[in-house]
């Protein structure tokens, strides 16, 4: 596997990502920049966990390579391995590796993804010592000034066999995500999506109304990043109702009743649409 495979390429952006705070997350991540502590960011999935470590990247003036867990990954995706090029054999640093050596920001998306055998290879970065072992190379690397790791999950498809190790856990600093507040959230759909504010709250009504289902069949809630794509469509030209059916109900399952049930649902939130 190449270890390009589900790595996103160094992000250098002009314009800052927008984020909207919705506590003191912007202080605590600001906070362990300065010292250099890893941080474990856990929230359900579209709440915003990515768009919260662009911005902060953006906002600290360093890069940000971006790594998306999966339950193949290795050690070596992330630190790197000998690869033949020209009839030569040549190293070539993983994204972690990367990081390292430029004093970057690395994002391990979805981390318990991973076999934890691979994310132990992370524990020396993520304490005092602050440095990779490199064992086919012989060497270790310090983190160079500037580094930091930055790892999330969703907790709510933690299990026996997906969770993260205690003995990973507490070696970072944990913000907790969530979906915003609705104002909150109706002013970052309507900047997302590029709708009028009376559209962004009709769609954070629907997200809400979801949400609050007793006893839920669904797996995941209604995200933000749903409502986003749901009034993408609707800045289209699609119609509303239409738009929330796409990008949110058939969405969230393949359940012919739950799809009819949640089809009703939009209908009695967003009457006359």
């Amino acid at each position: 596997m190449s270890t390009n495979n589900h790595v996103a390429a160094v992000e250098s952006r002009s314009q800052a990502p927008f984020y909207r705070p919705v506590t003191d997350e912007v202080e605590v991540f600001r906070a362990a920049a300065r010292r250099g502590l890893p941080v474990l960011l856990k929230g359900p999935t579209g709440c915003g966990k990515t768009r919260f470590v662009e911005a902060m990247a953006h906002d600290l003036g360093r890069d940000l390579i971006t790594v998306a867990g999966h339950e193949d990954m290795t050690s070596a995706d992330l630190v790197g391995r000998f690869l033949l090029k020209g009839g030569e054999t040549v190293w070539v640093d993983g994204p972690l590796t990367r990081a390292v050596r430029t004093g970057a920001i690395c994002y391990l998306d979805e981390i318990v993804e991973a076999r934890q055998d691979t994310t132990v290879v992370i524990h020396p970065l993520a304490d005092h010592r602050r440095e990779l072992p490199v064992d086919r190379l012989a060497t270790t690397l310090p983190a160079a000034p500037g580094f930091q790791l930055v790892i999330s999950y969703n907790p709510g498809y933690q299990s026996v066999l997906k969770n993260i190790k205690e003995s990973t856990r507490q070696r970072f600093v944990a913000i907790e995500l969530d979906f915003p507040p609705p104002e909150a959230e109706a002013e970052i759909v309507a900047h997302e999506a590029g709708v009028d504010a009376d559209t962004a709250r009709a769609l954070v009504a629907v997200g809400n109304a979801i949400r609050n289902i007793d006893g839920s069949p669904l797996r995941e809630a209604s995200s933000t990043r749903m409502l986003i794509l749901a009034g993408g469509l609707a800045a289209e030209g699609l119609g509303l109702r239409r738009a929330v059916q796409a990008a949110v109900v058939e969405a969230l399952s393949d359940d012919r009743d739950v799809v009819r049930a949640l089809g009703e649902l939009v209908d009695a939130v967003l009457p006359g649409t």
